[in-house]
């Protein structure tokens, strides 16, 4: 399995020579070992040494074999391409010998070539001088083919004439190319000189073209032969300009003539002259609508002439239904931009809206079934961007809002005439008073949002806020108005006349005014009133109900007067007295709705109640004996309970009554023992926590048995055990003053010790 010392000495050259071999020869005797310890581990295996020899001995014959005849067929071509290389090296040579002969021939022929060069120029300008000679008819007959074209043209041939006109125009184009591939620039001048009147014929010719171009939609109804004319004449020069223009050698003198541009230009300045060139459009809004129906008429008109006509004359790329869609769409907005300059008034602005958002895309316009499907301006900018239509739509709400405020006026004046009048006011099929203010303003605010609706969402919100705050403002002005009147009446109770009667009906307007804004709001799913204006129906009706207690408190007045007094105690018929006053204000109070009767009959007893109170502390009376406070605490409870029975009677619950601080101050004022008033004094002000330490100290004062420890005890306890108002808590102490008692350490009137 070892290398001899012979074959070490042989392999170190070529190992020095060709490394990789070393590398590849050791990987396969590693090889070779690994496989043979596999294959002969055990030592029966040996006995199939000799088959594994034979094996590999023809495998390696095998491989040999291939490599010599991969090695014999690389040879064989090498040898191929060196003798391919041998033959192509020959051939080479043998041409450069011939080049190196042709190159000697050439130099000797050099001579020969300058009398070629002279024969050469002397064939040019014979060609140029005949290609002269043969034009020359041609030119020597310009200016009489110039009279022959001015003919056509004023007999309105112009196709012949047009093309006359084309071939004096490739005459002169020809010439003064040639002149310009000489440089003779000089020259040019003198031909454009003779050749001077087809300037004059070109613009001749472009005059009638625009004349009729000009005409077109009349031409096309009539006769469209002219017109057909000139889109071909037009036509033909286009094509002569996109000619020139790619060749881009030379560009004669007028081209491009961009005829086809120039077409557009007057075929848009033709359609929409009729309609927009027109006289100042008068900002009312009669005017103006007259003005916007005969656009609308024009423009159907001038589409359908278009479409059914216009585009058989013309060829199919010009698009000419779409370029006058559009050439009208961007007229009209920028007239309608124009329009919106002048002072529109509201019936202006709301017509523009209107027709600029509904009637433009209509079936009655732009979307007749005449136009359509071919007319689409959907594909366009709007007719008015989005920023035009919410300015015009500010503009608008601001005019509505003037208009709004000028009618609540009004309507509020009327209503303040109404309450002086020499009647009652108007009652509803229930017997409640009642004015059609809320009518009025209601269904001019609806109206108003019902109108912008028809333009947009947008406009008809904007209109829907404006109206909320209008009202909020007028309800504001009303109750200045009520606030007015009520001054008068405090001059002179006998006006105005039925004052309690109106004061009534403007309750009831209030609460139609409070039950009717929600139905105002666009969205039927969201009913919800704005807490501002809520807040304004809420001073309203407060300053209202203020106004009629100030009634009723002035007729209470002289009663409470009375007392408490010695004959009050005695057993008159004061509260009576009082009742029947009430109940005379509670029949009127029974001309309003539910809702409001409850709270007047509330506010009612709360200011008997705190009347009554306020008169029993401010004018205390102080009991001399125990029969005095039995006596004073029987007629407090006789007192209450017929005030509370008035009052249950007109339907107003016990539990919505204040009559009950009375029933308590009763039960302070009866007990009999004085040293248990501390703990009754803590209940007292726990059920009515905003009564003070002097209402405290006068209650005692009125029971004349308290001493000054109990006193003290008292509103210490008072001290010790601080009240909170809690909330929704109706105050009734709290509005009573009571007189400060003189300090004890004060002497006398004079200065302090």
């Amino acid at each position: 399995m070892g290398m001899s010392a012979e074959d070490e000495r042989a392999a170190s050259p070529r190992d020095e020579e060709w490394p990789e071999a070393e590398k590849a020869e050791k990987l396969a005797r590693g090889a070779a070992l690994k496989w043979a310890s596999g294959v002969f581990y055990r030592p029966e295996k040996l006995e199939g040494l000799g088959h594994y020899r034979r094996r590999e001995t023809q495998r390696n014959s095998s491989i040999q074999s291939r490599l010599k005849s991969t090695v014999q067929s690389y040879l064989e071509g090498v040898s191929a391409g060196l003798e391919q290389l041998r033959s192509a090296a020959q051939e080479v040579q043998s041409v450069c010998q011939d080049l190196g002969a042709a190159r000697w021939a050439l130099l000797d022929s050099a001579d020969h070539f300058q009398g070629l060069q002279q024969m050469r120029e002397l064939m040019e300008e014979h060609v140029q001088l005949a290609s002269v000679v043969q034009v020359l008819p041609q030119i020597f007959s310009v200016h009489e083919v110039f009279s022959h074209i001015l003919q056509l043209l004023h007999g309105q041939h112009l196709l012949e004439a047009h093309v006359e006109l084309m071939m004096v125009e490739q005459l002169r184009d020809d010439i003064l190319s040639q002149l310009h591939l000489r440089g003779l620039s000089s020259a040019q001048a003198t031909v454009l000189s003779y050749f001077s009147g087809l300037q004059d014929l070109n613009e001749s010719l472009a005059k009638q073209l625009w004349d009729i171009v000009g005409s077109s939609l009349r031409l096309v109804r009539e006769d469209p032969v002219l017109f057909v004319t000139a889109v071909r004449i037009i036509e033909r020069e286009e094509k002569i300009d996109d000619t020139l223009l790619l060749e881009a050698t030379f560009l004669p003198p007028g081209r491009p003539k961009g005829w086809r541009q120039k077409f557009y230009q007057v075929l848009q300045d033709t359609i929409t002259g009729a309609c927009f060139h027109a006289p100042r459009v008068d900002a009312e809004g009669p005017g103006l609508a007259k003005h916007l129906a005969a656009l609308q008429k024009d423009i159907v008109s001038e589409l359908r002439v278009v479409k059914d006509l216009m585009v058989q004359c013309v060829p199919a790329h010009y698009n000419i239904l779409s370029v006058c869609t559009a050439t009208l769409h961007q007229a009209l907005s920028s007239h309608l931009q124009e329009i919106l300059r002048e002072d529109l008034d509201k019936q202006g602005l709301f017509l523009l809206l209107e027709w600029a958002l509904r009637v433009y895309h209509s079936p009655e316009m732009m979307g007749h079934p005449d136009l359509l499907p071919e007319v689409d301006v959907s594909a366009l900018d709007p007719l008015m961007s989005s920023e035009l239509v919410d300015q015009t739509e500010r503009r608008y709400v601001m005019k509505v809002k003037a208009s709004v405020f000028e009618w609540m006026q009004r309507t509020l004046e009327v209503e303040f005439k109404e309450w002086f009048r020499e009647e009652e006011p108007e009652t509803d099929h229930q017997g409640f008073f009642q004015s059609a203010l809320p009518a009025i303003v209601m269904q001019m605010l609806n109206e108003n949002i019902q109108v912008a609706s028809l333009i947009t969402d947008s406009l008809q919100q904007k209109i829907y806020n404006m109206a909320l705050e209008e009202l909020e403002a007028f309800l504001g002005r009303l109750q200045e108005a009520l606030v007015h009147c009520g001054k008068e009446h405090q001059q002179d109770r006998a006006v105005p006349k039925f004052y309690i009667s109106h004061l009534l009906a403007v309750l009831n307007n209030n609460l139609a005014l409070s039950n009717s804004v929600s139905s105002l709001h666009p969205d039927t799913a969201c009913r919800e009133v704005p807490a501002s204006l809520q807040a304004a129906l809420d001073r309203m009706q407060k300053k209202a109900t203020q106004l009629l207690l100030e009634e009723l408190l002035l007729d209470l007045q002289p009663l409470c007067l009375q007392l408490p007094s010695r004959k009050w105690l005695s057993g008159s018929q004061l509260v009576g007295s009082m009742c029947e006053v009430i109940d005379k204000y509670a029949k009127d109070f029974a001309r309003v709705r539910k809702p409001v009767f409850t709270l007047l009959l509330a506010e009612s007893e709360l200011l008997v109640a705190s009347q009554y109170l306020r008169a029993l502390l401010q004018r205390k009376m102080v009991c001399k004996s125990r029969e005095e406070r039995g006596q004073l605490c029987q007629r407090l409870l006789q007192d209450a309970t017929q005030l509370r029975e008035l009052f249950c009677g007109l339907g107003l619950d016990r539990s919505q009554q204040s009559l009950e601080a009375v029933f308590a101050l009763r039960e302070l004022i009866s007990l009999k023992d004085p040293a248990l008033l501390s703990l009754e004094v803590v209940g007292f002000i726990t059920k009515y926590p905003d009564v003070s330490d002097e209402h405290v100290s006068t209650l005692l004062d009125i029971r004349g048995d308290v001493s000054k420890e109990v006193r003290h005890v008292v509103l210490e306890m008072m001290a010790q055990h601080p009240q909170d108002l809690p909330e929704g808590y109706r105050p009734i102490f709290s509005t009573i003053l009571v007189p400060v008692p003189e300090l004890p350490f004060c002497l006398r009137k004079g200065k302090c010790a």
